[in-house]
């Protein structure tokens, strides 16, 4: 049985369909990414599944269960981090876990939370005083408190610096190394591809690829990404024909090239730009990431508004 399973869902806010018939599977004990730029739908789908928000039409089924008839045994089932989660600033953040907890029939002792989520130090602390990460971990643990099956997770580290995002991180491996099934919504490429077993693309209320991260990176045929800038005027029509290439575009003033082969790509760029006489200012390489799915599939990046 899957962990949750959504048919033909569809919600629409006025004159925009957030929701666009979505059809969804996330398998027991995986990491699932819903990803997709600002406006994608991922936010609303999440809220239906966690019985925030009601659908237009469709279907969901949470472990198995329906909202409509098993509503309190799913609310004691579930973990839920919201995209931004307001707690009472004056309280500390033991009593906060307390308050958490008591809403739940099982679940772990809440010093146990606390040190899950390494806030020992601020468990006397009143939840105004602690910094975004410590909120963003304590919004965390306030979703483990009644040690759900199944965990929601909202583009949770949205606005944190690095060391805050890859402490959440680890939190959230050492959750799914116990064997439970979170679903994550993010916009950062790189923390799906390090946390989810599977993902799906979302844009515009629909799923437009869905697989492993390496399998979606594979389906584009790309091994490396070249971006570069060069100081003069540059034909960049005659960089499509090099030995490598399979597409080339320009973003920002500077040019990248979808390579298959950067051993023969990177050398056949710098003849090139030779033979224009066009001086290289500069040069990078990466790996083919989601990002670059993401452009290969609407043409656009994931962060544009």
């Amino acid at each position: 049985m899957p962990a949750l399973r959504i048919v033909h869902l569809r919600k629409t806010y006025k004159d925009v369909t957030a929701v666009d018939g979505l059809d969804l599977e996330v398998r027991t004990g995986e990491c699932f990414g819903l990803l997709g730029p600002n406006g994608a739908g991922k936010t609303t789908t999440i809220e239906i599944c966690e019985g925030l928000t009601q659908p237009d039409s469709g279907e969901v089924e949470v472990l198995g269960l329906q909202w409509r008839s098993h509503a309190n045994e799913l609310r004691q089932r579930l973990g839920i981090q919201l995209q931004e989660t307001q707690l009472a600033e004056k309280l500390t953040v033991l009593e906060t876990i307390r308050l958490f907890r008591s809403f739940f029939g099982r679940g772990p002792q809440p010093a146990d939370v606390i040190a899950l989520v390494q806030l020992e130090e601020k468990q006397k602390s009143r939840v105004g005083t602690l910094s975004g990460g410590q909120k963003q971990r304590l919004a965390l643990a306030c979703a483990l408190v009644g040690d759900p099956d199944l965990l929601f997770l909202d583009e949770p580290t949205t606005g944190l610096d690095p060391q805050a995002r890859r402490q959440l991180w680890e939190l959230i491996e050492q959750f799914k190394l116990d064997g439970r099934t979170i679903l994550l919504t993010t916009h950062y490429m790189d923390e799906a591809e390090r946390l989810c077993d599977r993902v799906a693309i979302m844009d515009h209320g629909k799923v437009i690829a869905l697989g492993t991260p390496r399998e979606l990176i594979a389906s584009i045929g790309v091994e490396h990404m070249v971006e570069f800038s060069a100081a003069g005027r540059l034909d960049a029509g005659a960089l499509r024909h090099l030995d490598g290439v399979r597409d080339v575009t320009r973003e920002n003033g500077s040019i990248q090239m979808q390579v298959t082969e950067l051993h023969r790509a990177v050398p056949a760029l710098l003849e090139e730009l030779d033979r224009q006489r066009v001086p290289l200012t500069e040069l990078r390489t990466h790996s083919a990431t989601l990002e670059d799915v993401f452009v290969a599939l609407t043409g656009r990046r994931l962060r544009d508004e």
